[in-house]
């Protein structure tokens, strides 16, 4: 069986919610205290789902956008790249990268600027590779294995759209669906199907 040596995720919905063209305006950092919460109806309180992290590289600071909305990360991809973070120091050969159509690539850069994991590495210290256009994202993955040299059957891939999840499964990249973002359960699944 091949080893996992690439560990892919999509930004929207699978790493943070809400998604890019669900907030208004660009990304900035605010202080925590000034943001308000203005939700989708899917996402009743940001705050008060034990699912979400805020936490950002600046000390009572979080990322919102424009109208306050936080941008917050799963709990599950916090975990999941702060374990990719630890596997790297104790030497395990493998890296992470985003495959991304968000609407807005900019927003989303900042968003990885500001934004860190459980063990306080920023989203945009945590991804070896980032691939963020409109393409397919089988495109995204022919980059990505043009880039890395890494065999798709090595690859694991994230995401909260199906249609994503059958495009890319057909290359041989074995695809976890996170309809409701990104889960501590979903990396386990990935690692134990490694095993």
């Amino acid at each position: 069986m091949a080893p996992l040596l690439l560990a892919v995720f999509d930004l929207d919905y699978t790493i943070w919610d809400p998604e890019m063209y669900q907030i208004h305006g660009p990304p900035s950092l605010v202080k925590e205290a000034c943001s308000t919460v203005h939700n989708s109806s899917k996402r009743e309180n940001c705050r008060s789902k034990s699912s979400l992290w805020t936490k950002t590289k600046n000390e009572g600071m979080i990322v919102a956008d424009k109208s306050g909305t936080p941008i917050s990360i799963f709990d599950g991809a916090a975990h999941a790249l702060s374990e990719i973070n630890r596997m790297k120091k104790l030497g395990t050969t493998i890296q992470a990268a985003v495959a991304s159509r968000t609407d807005e690539p900019d927003w989303a850069r900042i968003c990885m600027k500001y934004l860190v994991v459980h063990d306080g590495a920023t989203l945009q210290s945590c991804f070896d590779h980032v691939e963020i256009s409109f393409s397919d994202k089988k495109a995204h993955f022919k980059n990505l294995k043009h880039k890395t040299g890494i065999p798709y059957e090595s690859m694991v891939f994230f995401d909260n759209e199906y249609w994503n999840i059958s495009s890319v499964s057909s290359l041989g990249v074995r695809c976890f669906h996170t309809p409701d973002g990104m889960r501590r359960k979903d990396w386990e699944d990935a690692l134990k199907d490694f095993d």
